[in-house]
């Protein structure tokens, strides 16, 4: 018997789904639509699998900017932009492709 979690996650893919038709964006954008799609999922969740995805070759990062503003925590943000990467699988999920249908991207 395996320990520890598995490797595959159901919330995973659905970031990769929706990483298929993105092509490129930022954790809380992902997080945004992730929540208009699927059932509630927490954004804390969502980084976790971002991160777990790097370590399986899942995602890479395409990019990382940082952006002026007046946010809670400071006048400055780091966004790290996700794309993916070769061990990612989209299975083309249906609720996924109607919603970028329906939204033009």
């Amino acid at each position: 018997m395996n320990r520890g979690r598995p490797i595959q996650s159901k919330i995973r893919q659905n970031v990769i789904e929706i990483l298929y038709f993105l092509k490129s964006a930022y954790g809380y954008d992902i997080y945004k639509k992730y929540i208009d799609i699927f059932p509630a999922v927490t954004m804390r969740s969502i980084y976790y699998h971002l991160k777990k995805g790097l370590a399986l070759k899942e995602f890479k990062i395409s990019k990382v900017k940082s952006e002026k503003g007046n946010y809670s925590w400071g006048s400055e943000a780091e966004k790290v932009y996700y794309k993916l990467d070769i061990n990612a699988r989209p299975q083309m999920d249906k609720r996924v492709k109607k919603y970028f249908e329906k939204k033009k991207f």
